[in-house]
């Protein structure tokens, strides 16, 4: 008797999808048992999910009469009904026949398939790094935008787009294991301000010896850190209270994709896209972060418009604030959508904040048991972000509390009792009363 087993091959599949797994056997031989393996932890364990036993069924409509010698084709087929992740891997069919010869004999023979399970991305979203934090707008500072593309199989292709073109990027190397989340450091290069120039090369453009100053390749984009000794640091021939920098026409991107294994057998995909911002042209340009996966029929994207804050709402709680009340000035939004994320600060003019600081961090400031004294006082709240910056300002306005009588607080703020105040006025009137 002889056996042959073949798996049909199947085309990767998506999660969700129905998946028919074909065992094809042909043998002259009468059929024994069929049984369907799963193999996992890499073929050490096989998870046995079908099993047919001839020596059990009372069917025999399909069986040949093993006495004709003839050649006779099967298929088992195995249904999983909706693929997941999980169901990812390799799969095998054994069969067994009867020996021709003897009964007692059993010939064995098997074929193997490996199921690509994909899924497509859950969830994609643009991030701005290390933000908030503070920003100047004077000086060239990197920016970076972070995609992230989160429950894939496989990777998927991420790419940036800006104003619905293609951004054609400077690919950089991954980091070296263990290194920890990247971020763009010491990749700047030294924009120069269009007022400072080498003296040697401003006298040898004027002599019209050596290269002209027109023709110098001025630095571009993201340059590779250059070592201090070798470095020629311009001389300043006339300064400006602003400095401008020498911009080129077109920004220099700088791209990174990695992307890190997931438990559940999906992988987490990050691009990022670094450039030097610059305010005058990057104000309100809109960038997307596309996705290309083969389990998607089109790419989904997420998109981010940066744009600087503008005519933050601030509310105070409570409305009509008492003295020894704890008041509470929240930044609630602005007038338009903001991003990247702001930074607030907050100052109070022409003089220290009540805990005696001279700023404050964040969206919300609190004042806790506001004297009498903070009646009429300003305070400053200052947003910003990569783009630019705002400020908004509030009064204060401190009313009488009929709970607390006038004078009873010291000078940070604190109430004193209703005993040591009668006691101090019982003492003034008796120094009278002895003086008279």
């Amino acid at each position: 008797a002889y056996l042959t087993v073949s798996i049909e091959p199947l085309p990767p599949v998506v999660v969700g999808d129905a998946v028919t797994l074909k065992c094809n056997f042909k043998t002259d031989g009468k059929m024994r048992e069929i049984v369907w393996y799963r193999v996992t932890d890499g073929g050490t364990i096989k998870q046995k999910i079908f099993t047919f036993d001839a020596m059990f069924s009372t069917n025999f409509s399909h069986m040949e009469n093993y006495r004709k010698r003839e050649d006779l084709v099967y298929q088992s087929t195995v249904r999983l009904p909706e693929v997941r992740i999980s169901d990812n891997g390799p799969y095998e069919c054994h069969v067994g026949i009867y020996d021709r010869a003897t009964r007692e004999k059993v010939v064995l023979a098997s074929g193997n398939i490996f199921l690509n399970v994909m899924a497509p991305p859950t969830s994609i979203s643009v991030l701005a790094a290390d933000t908030p934090a503070p920003f100047s707008r004077y000086q060239a500072q990197n920016f970076t935008l972070v995609c992230v593309v989160s429950g894939g199989k496989p990777a998927p292709l991420v790419y940036f787009k800006r104003d619905g073109e293609p951004i054609e990027a400077t690919p950089l190397p991954e980091p070296p294991a263990g290194a920890g989340s990247w971020a763009p450091r010491n990749l700047l290069h030294r924009d120069l301000d269009d007022t400072k120039v080498p003296k040697s090369l401003a006298a040898e453009g004027e002599v019209g010896g050596g290269q002209p100053l027109a023709t110098v390749d001025p630095p571009r984009g993201l340059a590779a850190e250059r070592g201090p000794v070798t470095e020629t640091i311009p001389e300043t021939v006339v300064s400006r209270e602003f400095p401008r920098w020498v911009h080129v026409a077109e920004p220099i991107y700088y791209f990174r994709h990695t992307h890190a294994p997931v438990s559940d057998g999906t992988v987490e995909a990050r691009a990022t896209l670094t450039w030097t911002l610059n305010p005058q042209i990057d104000n309100e340009a809109l960038f997307s972060c596309e996705v290309k996966h083969p389990a998607l029929s089109m790419p989904m994207q997420s998109e981010v418009t940066l744009v600087a804050p503008k005519g933050p709402k601030i509310t105070m709680t409570p409305t009509r604030a008492r003295v020894g009340d704890t008041v509470r000035i929240l930044v609630q939004g602005f007038q338009n959508e903001v991003f990247p994320e702001p930074l607030f600060t907050w100052t109070r003019v022409g003089s220290r904040l009540l805990d005696g600081s001279a700023e404050h961090d964040g969206k919300e400031l609190v004042l806790e048991r506001v004297p009498a004294e903070l009646n009429g006082s300003m305070y400053r709240c200052t947003a910003q972000n990569p783009l630019g910056s705002t400020d908004t300002h509030t009064r204060l306005i401190v009313f009488e509390n009929p709970n607390i009588p006038r004078g009873t607080e010291d000078s940070n703020g604190s109430l004193t009792s209703h005993c040591s105040f009668r006691l101090v006025l019982a003492l003034t009137i008796t120094v009278i009363l002895e003086l008279t």
